[in-house]
């Protein structure tokens, strides 16, 4: 797909950023076994790959706006343009040396997310979008699943940790889901799990008290596979919540109910 410049913008940062943390990522499967552990040089590693994106970022498009997860917002000179950013997604999975994490950056215009890129540096995998212009990966276009029946369905959430009061409500769903569908996964990357919907790996994804950098770039990259999702609670907003519900539209209304009983 032949994008804008916004998005080869966006496209080119994200490798740039990928493969810096590919290699910091090399160093955490060496300070596993160290005294003094990795959580301090991952911590520099995901500010320092934030400071790569806002720089590249705001070098080719000075006057926008810039929000990320490690540092203090920046209002650009343009009130209506704004990129969000991730710059480690999976930041847990990435200190204990698993390989699934990415690099999320999405643009809003006017309030509206236009545009979207996750990138998978371990696999190589870039996932991306513009609004009207389909989602893709790589150079192959990307669709939702196609099945139509919940058993035959694989979801995907996210697992309170450390004491999160949403633990009990997350239960319920489990209780409820797991005996309805083919399995649920919780892979800790909520930018891949939205962009894994778009592609039809899995059927289906749901999850609570999400920030706005974990989901931006990944709705538009469903929207325009064809994917439905909406808020967890039908009266609440996704940006502002960060709460969502999504699927492939033959079984969107029937995982919904599930998810949404009281």
């Amino acid at each position: 797909m032949a994008g804008s410049a916004n998005l080869n913008v966006m496209m080119k940062t994200a490798r740039k950023a990928g493969r810096a943390l590919l290699k910091d990522f090399g160093e955490v499967e060496n300070l596993q076994v160290s005294a003094k552990g990795p959580g301090d040089f991952v911590s520099r590693a995901d500010r320092t790959a934030e400071q790569t994106i806002r720089e590249d970022l705001m070098h080719a498009r000075p006057t926008y706006g810039f929000l990320g997860e490690e540092g203090k917002e920046i209002d650009g000179d343009d009130p209506t343009r704004r990129w969000i950013v991730d710059p480690l997604d999976g930041t847990t999975n990435f200190l204990h040396g698993l390989p699934h994490w990415a690099v999320s950056i999405a643009l809003e215009h006017k309030g509206q997310i236009v545009a979207g890129v996750i990138y998978d540096p371990v696999k190589d995998e870039m996932f991306y979008a513009e609004k009207g212009g389909g989602s893709w990966l790589n150079e192959g276009r990307l669709r939702v699943s196609s099945r139509n029946r919940m058993i035959e369905s694989i979801f995907a959430t996210g697992l309170p940790f450390a004491g999160r009061s949403d633990l009990p409500e997350t239960l319920q769903d489990l209780a409820r889901i797991l005996p309805a569908c083919a399995g649920v996964r919780r892979f800790g990357a909520a930018a891949l799990d939205l962009a894994y919907v778009a592609a039809g790996r899995y059927d289906g994804f749901w999850e609570r008290r999400l920030n706005i950098w974990d989901i931006a770039a990944g709705i538009i990259i469903l929207r325009e596979a064809g994917g439905m999702i909406e808020p967890l609670n039908p009266e609440g907003d996704i940006m502002d919540d960060g709460a969502l519900i999504c699927a492939n539209e033959p079984i969107f209304d029937s995982f919904a109910k599930v998810i949404r009983q009281n």
